[in-house]
């Protein structure tokens, strides 16, 4: 069965997609970002971006039955390559246990705040 999982963010409306998309065993996480929805803002740190996005992942994770350690693949997005001595890392310490596939590519974002932005796909455990 298919459910859809929404962050709360109006842009979710306005663009047509779903935080997550759960189907069966499988999770589609959407690529997610570092804005803490519930005050509206993005911090400047790159740092920051990558641990806030791992918190809104792991929030969608949960909401749809999964968690960070049944991620399975990843793909991450940076916008500068030198951010990649910082966010690797980080990656490292919530997935250094569970090592999923992994993509990365360095390319502008949709918004200009943004410096990293993750996609995952994930396992449900039910």
């Amino acid at each position: 069965m298919r459910r859809l999982i929404s962050s709360g963010s109006s842009f979710e409306a306005v663009a047509g997609y779903s935080r997550a998309v759960v189907d069966g065993d499988w999770v589609w996480l959407s690529g997610t970002t570092g804005m803490n929805y519930a005050k509206g803002t993005i911090a400047d740190d790159v740092a920051e971006q990558t641990h806030q996005t791992f918190r809104n992942i792991d929030r969608a994770l949960a909401a749809a039955g999964s968690s960070l350690a049944d991620v399975v693949r990843v793909f991450l997005i940076i916008t500068k390559q030198e951010y990649f001595k910082v966010v690797a890392p980080i990656m490292g310490q919530y997935f250094g246990g569970i090592r999923p596939a992994s993509t990365g590519i360095v390319t502008e974002l949709v918004d200009p705040r943004i410096k990293v932005e993750i996609e995952v796909t994930a396992k449900r455990r039910v």
